[in-house]
């Protein structure tokens, strides 16, 4: 088996707002990944964090994310599914990043969202009637409902996630970054010459490796 990640997030402004109000939701954007520390991560949103008004599909950097929002809050779930479904949604998502400048946000799509009346405009999508659309394709999820009408609502309910985390950006950040520097980290060296001895020991220590 392998698994796939949704990231939850919590961000403050104007837009983010009339959203929260109307699903009455502290979540109100889903995003893909395909690791737990949300280093490839992609969704249909804002191209850069800080302008809300363009936005189409991107792979989310949540580094810059933390500087426009370093107050925002994330929640990650995982979803399991099989390493060929797995490898599918990768498939589709790297041919939607090198297209990903004819994706739109779907704007005129969310009054019919509010009328609970299916609605698709080729390559227009919210963030998550694409991750809908992507994940009932591919045999992950499926919804009693049109993907157009799918809501971050809907992935927050969805009973096959299992919460990893929840909190702040800024922690979520932290720890993906002590991840990687404990990937980095070789735990011992045996390729030191003989005549190191305690020394090496004593200056590997003072460095304060985390094993």
């Amino acid at each position: 088996m392998a698994e796939i990640y949704i990231a939850f997030v919590d961000t403050p402004g104007f837009f983010a707002g009339i959203i929260r109000s109307v699903i009455r939701q502290k979540y109100i954007h889903v995003a893909l990944s395909l690791d737990p520390y949300l280093e490839e991560t992609y969704s249909i949103g804002r191209r850069h964090p800080s302008v809300p008004l363009i936005a189409g599909f991107e792979k989310e950097d949540k580094y810059k994310i933390l500087r426009a929002f370093p107050d925002a809050d994330y929640m990650v779930c995982s979803v399991r599914c099989t390493s060929e479904q797995k490898e599918y949604i990768e498939q589709q998502l790297d041919k939607a990043m090198e297209q990903r400048f004819h994706y739109h946000y779907a704007v005129i799509g969310l009054p019919f969202i509010l009328m609970n009346i299916p609605f698709y405009q080729k390559n227009h999508y919210t963030c998550s009637s694409y991750l809908a659309r992507l994940l009932e394709e591919a045999g992950v999820c499926k919804w009693d409902k049109h993907f157009s009408l799918v809501t971050p609502k809907d992935f927050y309910e969805y009973e096959g996630k299992k919460k990893i985390f929840e909190g702040s950006l800024y922690e979520f950040t932290v720890r993906g970054k002590r991840h990687t520097e404990r990937k980095r980290t070789p735990a011992v060296s045996f390729m030191q010459p003989a005549y190191a001895g305690a020394a090496y020991i004593i200056n590997f220590l003072k460095r304060g490796v985390n094993l």
